[in-house]
């Protein structure tokens, strides 16, 4: 089983959340008895920014701000696939997206330290971690947001995937036409133009080539399990494609 975890990462249930449903479709489409998909949204939910306390290095991951981080940690390192989807705000994605972020690359270094005694080091989880960005202006910011996620996949140990070009080069991106009403998207595909429907099938093909990723990941994982069980850094990886869950 694939597990893709959509997470949206606006404030309102809007554009993001739309694009990100399409997607979370497409996904479920490559293999409808082999994906499961979960639609996680920041709306309404607490994240914290990280205080750079380092208590989490010293509880084995747990984070001493208690809010809604937990919870969609759990969800992170369960996943198999994640994409995002983000409005772009001031050129870059969301504060609250971006205070899970901080503290989700802290906390789980405390997670993983019993693989790798007297290091500050993160596994190669081989997650498969695309993006999606919309914006109200053409011009406004979408590559440069879509890079910072790319950042985060590299430094997680994931991997990052793109649509097919010639709609998507580093992700699927977005935009509403100088309006910021919540439903600009939805109301907009059903005229079909051409930013629309380069929209849609750049986000279309982003979750198809997730999941095919993945597919191959995990079935590459199962072969070469006994070479790469030697090495700490797979240990997480390994978890997954056995269908265990594992915080060493």
């Amino acid at each position: 089983m694939i597990f893709v975890l959509g997470i949206c990462g606006s404030p309102r249930k809007g554009n993001s959340y739309y694009l990100l449903e399409k997607a979370l479709e497409s996904a479920r489409e490559v293999a409808p008895k082999e994906v499961k998909t979960e639609l996680y949204s920041v709306r309404g939910k607490k994240f914290a920014p990280c205080i750079s306390c380092f208590k989490c290095g010293e509880l084995q991951g747990e984070c001493v701000i208690k809010d809604d981080f937990q919870e969609l940690r759990e969800k992170w390192v369960e996943a198999d696939v994640i994409i995002y989807s983000v409005p772009v705000y001031h050129m870059g994605i969301p504060a609250q997206l971006k205070a899970f972020i901080d503290r989700l690359g802290n906390s789980l270094f405390g997670r993983y330290s019993n693989l790798f005694p007297g290091e500050a080091k993160l596994p190669r989880s081989l997650k498969v971690i695309g993006a999606i960005a919309q914006g109200a202006h053409l011009y406004s910011g979408q590559e440069h947001t879509l890079t910072d996620l790319i950042n985060h996949a590299l430094v997680m140990g994931c991997v990052p995937v793109t649509g097919d070009m010639w709609e998507t080069y580093i992700g699927a991106g977005a935009w509403t036409y100088n309006d910021v009403g919540r439903n600009v998207l939805a109301d907009k595909s059903e005229e079909s133009s051409l930013d629309m429907r380069v929209a849609l099938r750049g986000t279309a093909s982003l979750a198809r080539r997730a999941v095919e990723l993945a597919i191959i990941l995990k079935s590459g994982g199962k072969v070469e399990a006994k070479r790469l069980e030697v090495d700490p850094v797979y240990i997480p990886f390994l978890a997954r494609v056995r269908g265990e869950v594992t915080s060493q």
